[in-house]
């Protein structure tokens, strides 16, 4: 017997300085719920962390009286750091990401030149998901996508009817996420959306982030369809060959994320700083011309 697609009630978080969303994600019949791509607040010039947007999710959560079973990373975010680990003390619940994450470890491992007590192997997170596995919100029915293009370990979770796609696609008007990163490819990444192109149509689609192009109002949420008929990158008539051309173009004339050195480090490591070292501050690393 396939289970009724529930319609889980899903909150959005904004984050302004990255302009990313959060969400906390109920299972419609219980208290359960899982939270998608926190931030943790980060002042780069200052080196210094905080918890304001984090703290907010903990009071709707608590005075919700909500249970978290899972903190979810679409994929290792390269212009925010993830507050998983503050919010996993706070609340409970199982960090989880794709397990490709060993080869985003494998590739920056080695950028940043960390040492042999860096792991490799996603251990640092709670949970690996493998591509097409199921998992329960409460009683509420979830599923994991593989969706690499942008990153090799990026994911779509589809919880009940609502899908979170990470960077992999904006709201149509903004099109798709850059494929230029290490790991990246734009022929990978139209056939990821396909993937998600295919869902019904009438599913919910949750952006990770949104720009406001032309100066329209902040938007998080569009439909399978809306993306299917609207999307400017991958709207029916555009071709895979055409895609490719387009997302080549236009990544060379892209900046790198201002926040990519620092939310690499940590969100390779589930949201955890490096080690402190023998004075006991914790530091990251500035790779010189590693990204040129």
């Amino acid at each position: 017997m396939i289970d009724a697609v529930m319609t889980p009630n899903v909150a959005a978080f904004f984050d302004k300085p990255t302009n990313t969303f959060s969400y906390v994600v109920k299972d419609p019949s219980s208290s359960s719920c899982a939270i998608v791509d926190s931030v943790l607040d980060f002042d780069y010039s200052s080196g210094s962390t905080g918890y304001k947007g984090a703290d907010e999710i903990v009071e709707y959560v608590l005075s919700h009286q909500l249970t978290v079973e899972w903190l979810i990373e679409t994929h290792v975010h390269a212009d925010h750091l993830s507050a998983a680990p503050y919010l996993q003390e706070k609340l409970g619940g199982k960090i989880g990401i794709g397990e490709q994450i060993t080869i985003v470890q494998d590739t920056f491992g080695t950028v940043f030149n960390e040492g042999a007590d860096f792991k490799h192997d996603g251990s640092q997170f709670d949970y690996l998901f493998h591509d097409g596995e199921h998992y329960k919100v409460g009683s509420m029915s979830c599923t994991a996508m593989h969706t690499p293009g942008h990153t090799p370990a990026c994911f779509t979770h589809t919880l009940g009817d609502a899908v979170f796609v990470g960077d992999t696609l904006f709201m149509p008007d903004a099109g798709t996420a850059r494929a230029d990163f290490p790991g990246g490819d734009a022929g990978t990444l139209f056939d990821s959306i396909q993937k998600i192109l295919a869902l019904p149509e009438d599913y919910r689609i949750f952006m990770c982030h949104d720009y406001c192009p032309n100066g329209r109002e902040l938007e998080y949420q569009s439909t399978v369809k809306a993306q299917r008929e609207e999307n400017i990158h991958v709207k029916k008539d555009i071709s895979k060959s055409v895609f490719v051309d387009l997302r080549e173009t236009r990544d060379k004339t892209l900046d790198m994320p201002r926040l990519i050195l620092p939310s690499l480090q940590v969100n390779m490591r589930a949201g955890h700083m490096p080690e402190p070292e023998a004075n006991g501050l914790a530091y990251l690393k500035i790779p010189l011309n590693a990204f040129k």
